[in-house]
């Protein structure tokens, strides 16, 4: 005697339905970092978090890299921007480099650092 067999057409499709394919490659960390910071910042408004001294201590890591991070929202919005907007990379390297960002940090004026970003030629700031 044979076993009762039962046949099954299983059509798989996605959730969302529209199809798009997410795109390949990994994040740049420089992009991570600053997204962070954002958030931090926004649930210390809200009063989610006291200080950016708590937040280092829930990330789990020490404040002056926390402070680092802190720092990246200092830069001019065009240069956020861009950074927000970078794709995700297939390479080893990331274009843009933390030590990088430190260093345009520096520059306290956004006109500064619009110039000091656009000597790197790395990505165009947007035309005024």
């Amino acid at each position: 005697m044979t076993a009762p067999t039962a046949t099954y057409t299983v059509k798989f499709r996605r959730r969302n339905g529209n199809g798009k394919v997410p795109p390949s490659g990994r994040i740049p960390r420089v992009t991570r970092l600053l997204a962070l910071a954002h958030r931090i910042e926004g649930m210390i408004r809200s009063g989610e978090l006291r200080d950016w001294a708590e937040a280092a201590r829930i990330v789990g890591v020490t404040r002056a890299r926390m402070t680092q991070v802190a720092n990246l929202l200092l830069l001019a919005p065009e240069i956020q921007e861009i950074i927000l907007t970078l794709r995700p990379i297939a390479e080893r390297r990331d274009p843009v480099t933390g030590s990088t960002l430190r260093a345009l940090v520096t520059h306290g004026d956004w006109v500064l650092q619009a110039r000091a970003w656009q000597a790197l030629q790395l990505f165009p700031l947007a035309s005024r």
